[in-house]
């Protein structure tokens, strides 16, 4: 555990060792929540853009001829998708 002092401004230091091993860098966005007595800080994580073509070949189908979306159980894919990973 570490100890920090508040400045005037009521900023504070986050100590070297802990901005490392949580990848917070100037620039870096917090969260900040009031936890009952304590004060509890996170980094915000950018969520990645995608596209609908970087899902291509997540789902597969072994039934022949023409298939359709409807025709996929996405649930059912990814718990199978799961089970072989076990």
């Amino acid at each position: 555990m570490s100890t920090v002092t508040v400045s005037d401004k009521g900023q504070l230091v986050i100590p070297a060792a802990i901005r490392r091993r949580l990848g917070i860098a100037p620039g870096t966005r917090l969260d900040v929540e009031l936890e009952g007595g304590s004060i509890r800080v996170s980094p915000l994580r950018a969520i990645k853009r995608t596209r609908a073509a970087d899902g291509y070949g997540m789902l597969t189908c072994d039934q022949p001829n023409e298939r359709h979306l409807a025709d996929f159980d996405v649930a059912t894919a990814m718990r199978d998708a799961t089970d072989d990973r076990l």
